[in-house]
């Protein structure tokens, strides 16, 4: 009998435990049906008020996670993210999982190098796109428009951006949502490119002071301490002169050209302007053009342009810096973050300083803006979320900026650890146009005490202790010299020249584009007369060459886009 007593504990244990399992769901049935009707019909409507709220507010979040698809651009090198981190899982997309609980699950997010193109067009051609869909240039937004791919986005704009978000757009003037407005509609929310001010030229000051000479005062007695830097081999013997790109003109987003000489001459080439008589003319025909190239011929013929500049590309400029044998570019205020931070990462002791002289200033011609190489943010005709875009811009460039002190460090912290902003889930940045000198008269003034820390932006806050730690020298690192190279001192020189960019001008639908025939006539035109293989008067002919391959034409179209839109202001 003994052996069968356990077998028969065990029967019983498990037969009381079956019994037990059933009474508590008996239970929690008998509690589910005694819970009153009016107390379930509540929480409905609380969770449907919810619903109501996130689809209405710039801020409000949803009960549960939203999901979009999303087609985007990826940056180069995963972006600089930190490692482990994603394009679908990084302090952009947990921040706003946190604010908004929205989360992105990519279709496709893709280089700008053919890859991110070809994925686009594709999307438009089969008439299916993502939920939501970074667009690059104005005319692929006519097409989706026209297509009717896309979600009218009037109504969400004006009920879930927060008053911030509309004082940054609205400070660019009318043209910048109007270039995404279609008979009265927003049909997506456009990239805001920053007053970025001037090219500035950079030069490694520690060579200055090891040879014994004054800081320049004019362009020319700059350009004669770079030929100094070449005679002298400040970077060994193969020191070159002034680095120079055969792109010539870098405008907003590239380095390496040397387009402050021509601003300096009151030349704007490869851009629309408004001559001194209100005329539009094509900025690379004008008299102005000319003689800059002229000053720019003359700097090759005096070895202070880098005499092989036909034949590097930018990443061989880049080893050249990162060696030490290069002391001058013409950059933006970042240039600290690239290239410059290569040579400060190679030899701390290499300083690299800006300089501005308001010549440049006093002589910019007002240009004109097509949007044609714009970056736009639409939504899927029929999503049932459209509002989604217009939360999000909120939360990443206001909320976390100036409000939020829980969720946002992680976002901020990116910037200063040169995060690319292509690690966004949507692509486009939203600021003031002077969000530049804002931010760095803050920062400069939370330096010196001038400002209580506390008024600082979750942005300027994350700049600022990246700038202290490195002034203070806790902090060594060349990212470290970048942000207090680009944000305080570079900020500073532009400030204290009274530097500010034109306000630009939109053309509105018409085509302005250069045909690659016309650009590469002009191209070739500007080398060869930079390089002494044509004189200087051979400008004359390149533009009646211009003129007769159909520039007469194209500029006749643009005056008189310029000339109706003057007549229905």
């Amino acid at each position: 009998m003994k052996k069968y007593k356990k077998p028969v504990l065990i029967a019983a244990v498990c037969v009381l435990g079956a019994l037990a399992a059933v009474l508590a769901w008996r239970g929690n049935i008998r509690q589910d049906e005694e819970q009153p009707p009016e107390d379930m019909a509540h929480e409905r409507a609380e969770i449907q008020e919810q619903w109501r709220e996130a689809a209405g507010t710039p801020l409000g979040k949803y009960p549960e996670t939203v999901t979009y698809t999303l087609g985007k651009v990826a940056g180069a090198n995963n972006a600089n993210l930190p490692v482990g981190d994603t394009y679908e899982d990084n302090a952009y997309t947990r921040y706003l999982k946190n604010v908004l609980n929205i989360q992105n699950e990519n279709v496709f997010a893709l280089e700008a190098d053919g890859s991110y193109e070809k994925a686009l067009e594709a999307a438009i051609s089969d008439r299916d796109i993502p939920d939501v869909m970074v667009v690059n240039g104005r005319d692929n937004l006519i097409r989706l428009v026209e297509s009717g791919l896309v979600e009218d986005l009037t109504d969400v704009y004006e009920q879930c951006t927060t008053d911030t978000i509309k004082e940054m757009y609205d400070s660019y003037g009318e043209s910048l949502l109007g270039s995404a407005t279609f008979d009265g509609k927003l049909y997506a929310l456009p990239n805001s490119v920053i007053d970025d001010g001037a090219m500035m030229l950079w030069l490694r000051d520690d060579w200055i002071r090891e040879l014994g000479l004054e800081e320049p005062q004019t362009m020319d007695e700059a350009m004669d301490i770079v030929k100094a830097f070449k005679d002298n081999k400040m970077g060994g013997d193969e020191t070159i002169g002034l680095a120079c790109s055969i792109g010539l003109i870098a405008g907003s987003s590239e380095t390496y050209g040397v387009d402050t000489i021509f601003t300096m001459h009151g030349s704007c080439p490869e851009n629309w302007i408004l001559d001194r008589d209100g005329t539009v003319v094509y900025g690379s025909l004008t008299p102005e053009t000319k003689e800059a190239l002229g000053y720019l011929n003359r700097l090759y013929e005096d070895g202070v342009l880098d005499s092989r500049f036909l034949l590097r590309k930018s990443e061989n400029i880049d080893d050249l810096i990162a060696n030490g044998q290069c002391g001058a570019i013409f950059g933006h205020w970042w240039a600290p973050n690239n290239p410059l931070i290569l040579s400060y990462d190679a030899d701390h002791t290499a300083d690299w300083k800006p300089y501005f002289f308001t010549v440049e200033q006093e002589n910019q011609v007002p240009t004109f803006v097509s949007y044609d190489d714009w970056m736009y943010v639409v939504v899927r005709k029929g999503y049932e979320h459209p509002e989604i875009v217009c939360k999000y811009v909120s939360a990443i460039f206001d909320y976390s900026r100036y409000e939020d002190n829980r969720y946002a460090r992680e976002v901020n912290e990116y910037f200063s650890i040169n995060v690319d902003p292509t690690a966004r889930p949507m692509n486009i940045n939203v600021d003031y146009r002077d969000a530049l000198y804002r931010s760095g008269e803050n920062i400069r003034k939370a330096l010196t005490n001038e400002l209580s820390l506390t008024e600082l932006s979750g942005l300027e806050r994350s700049y600022y202790d990246t700038c202290r730690s490195f002034v203070s020298g806790n902090l060594t690192t060349a990212a470290g010299w970048a942000a207090y190279a680009s944000r305080v001192t570079a900020v500073d020189v532009l400030t204290s020249g009274g530097m500010r960019d034109e306000e630009t001008l939109f053309m509105g639908d018409v085509d302005m584009e250069i045909p690659q025939e016309l650009q590469d006539l002009e191209r070739e035109t500007f080398l060869q007369i930079i390089a002494g293989e044509k004189p200087l008067d051979y400008f004359d002919v390149f533009v009646e060459q211009w003129y007769e391959n159909g520039g007469a034409e194209l500029t006749e179209r643009v005056r008189s886009a310029y000339e109706e839109g003057c007549r229905t202001e």
